[in-house]
């Protein structure tokens, strides 16, 4: 039986379930189907928030289940009219926290996705744990993706499947990278195929160890603990650390057909031949492993190639960021702090050029931004601060 058969088509609550204790203990927020195709996260909130009050299960912490784009999840598209997981920036979190205007359907949702997180952040002190649940149109086994900070990877380490990083190198507005922006651990579960009823199991599985790493659920009160580890561990292939190296982006009325038969995580050289752009053969500019290929009409990733990350550039990372050694790179020429955000180092490009992106990567840069003809790029690793 597929997803769509065991989705319920009627309006959703902004709020699955909302299990509130002790304001100073942990509290864990997980958002299912803020893609409105993607149904699988909704389906597993729903059953393990029932499950919760039915037996009632004792929450340690603060939970709270969310519903992402409800208007996309009872059209069962993607989004209605622009993405809601690309809306998520100061420019427009500005603009719609601050205008009476009338927005279209998504961003609608955004507004109350927004409301409730800064009510949900003002009842409670932390620490705060954000898991962002999606399914993929392309067969997957299980993966995570996170933007590079210590605490996310010391919270992702945990899971014995496949880590993600960089994404947000590649996307603009993504929720979580918004979140990050506060300091706040975030990450985003990626349970299976959208399609496939095991995505739910997957999704399951990893709420409740979820629920249990970060303290708000006893390992020993969950029935099936033990099953729904194994049962990640059973489907990673190890646990490797992955870099995003490319993106191709499909533009405005471009026809794109991806090429049948890739799984993601398939290794693919460079030059074989990957889809095709108005009829015109697209290949892969490195050799890698194919991420996320589109088999959906919505969406403007095509397809991302990504790349194992060595250990000892992992440990590397670890002590040069715990040192803060970053400190370092603003004596070099052509780098210097920005005035106005000291996450944010300003360089020149023949500077940038001259330096690996690596190198700014090890010391926990990431997001590259070009203003003013100079590269931004944005710390990862901060302190928590107030979610504005």
């Amino acid at each position: 039986m597929e997803v769509d058969t065991l989705y319920e088509t009627h309006i959703e609550k902004r709020i699955i379930g909302a299990f509130q204790n002790d304001p100073s203990l942990p509290t864990i927020i997980i958002i299912g189907g803020i893609h409105g195709n993607e149904k699988a996260g909704i389906i597993a909130l729903k059953k393990i928030v029932q499950l919760i009050e039915n037996k009632n299960i004792k929450i340690n912490g603060n939970f709270y289940a969310l519903s992402g784009n409800i208007k996309a999840l009872e059209n069962n598209v993607r989004f209605n009219k622009v993405d809601l997981n690309r809306l998520w920036t100061e420019e427009i979190i500005s603009k719609i926290t601050t205008n009476n205007e009338e927005y279209s359907e998504d961003i609608d949702e955004q507004v109350d996705i927004y409301k409730t997180i800064k009510n949900i952040l003002k009842a409670n002190k932390g620490p705060f744990y954000f898991i962002d649940l999606h399914t993929t149109s392309a067969a997957t086994e299980p993966f995570i993706t996170i933007s590079d900070s210590l605490n996310n990877r010391k919270f992702a380490s945990n899971f014995s499947i496949p880590i993600i990083l960089g994404i947000e190198e590649f996307l603009d507005g993504p929720l979580l990278t918004y979140i990050n922006e506060f300091g706040h651990m975030a990450l985003g579960f990626e349970s299976g195929q959208h399609t496939d009823k095991q995505s739910i199991t997957n999704c399951e599985a990893f709420v409740w160890l979820s629920l249990v790493i970060s303290g708000c659920v006893d390992k020993k009160d969950v029935v099936n603990y033990q099953q729904y580890k194994e049962l990640l561990s059973k489907k990673s292939m190890k646990k490797p650390f992955y870099e995003i190296d490319y993106r191709y982006q499909i533009t405005d009325n471009e026809n794109f057909i991806m090429k049948k038969g890739f799984l993601n995580f398939d290794t693919i050289t460079k030059h074989k031949v990957l889809a095709k752009s108005d009829g015109k053969e697209i290949k892969a500019p490195i050799s890698g492993h194919i991420f996320m290929p589109l088999y959906q009409q919505q969406g403007d990733d095509g397809f991302f190639i990504i790349t194992k990350i060595s250990k000892l550039w992992l440990w590397l990372s670890v002590i040069v960021r715990k040192l803060k050694l970053h400190h370092l790179l603003r004596l070099l020429p052509g780098i210097q702090k920005d005035k106005h955000n000291d996450y944010i180092l300003i360089v020149n490009p023949k500077t940038a050029t001259f330096m690996a992106v690596e190198i700014f990567h090890l010391f926990g840069y990431r997001k590259q931004v070009v203003k003013d003809n100079k590269y931004h790029f944005i710390k990862r690793d901060r302190k928590v601060t107030p979610f504005k």
